[in-house]
């Protein structure tokens, strides 16, 4: 597997998804139901360009995916709490579902570009 080709194509679809985030923040907001709010989706959005501006920038460095992976968790974090405010909301669990697809092929990036440039997973002395 091409992990490096893996990287750069995380590299544009954070940017493809940082873009919507910032540009139907209003309409995501709303579908996420109403303790949801357009700025912290429109930070989500930042971040997710910032990701991929970092993965384009060098696509074969574990440590650009990782930072993604950081990213998924604080994405599940977030729509966990909304689920439980909204457990009957599908727009929350089909984005949750996205999201942890999302993080199983970060993961799996990140694990064979650590393979692949020799380095370790980041947290292990």
């Amino acid at each position: 597997m091409d992990y490096k080709k893996l990287g750069l194509g995380l590299g544009l679809f954070s940017i493809a998804l940082g873009a919507v985030e910032l540009i139907a923040s209003r309409r995501i907001a709303k579908a996420l139901g109403p303790g949801a709010r357009r700025d912290v989706v429109q930070a989500f959005g930042v971040r997710e360009i910032a990701a991929g501006a970092t993965l384009l920038a060098a696509p074969a460095h574990a440590t650009a995916v990782w930072n993604r992976v950081g990213g998924d968790v604080m994405d599940l974090g977030a729509l966990g709490v909304a689920a439980r405010k909204a457990p009957a909301n599908k727009v929350i669990w089909g984005a949750l579902a996205f999201v942890v697809a999302a993080t199983a092929l970060d993961m799996v990036t990140a694990l064979g570009l650590d393979r692949e440039t020799g380095k370790t997973l980041p947290l292990r002395g």
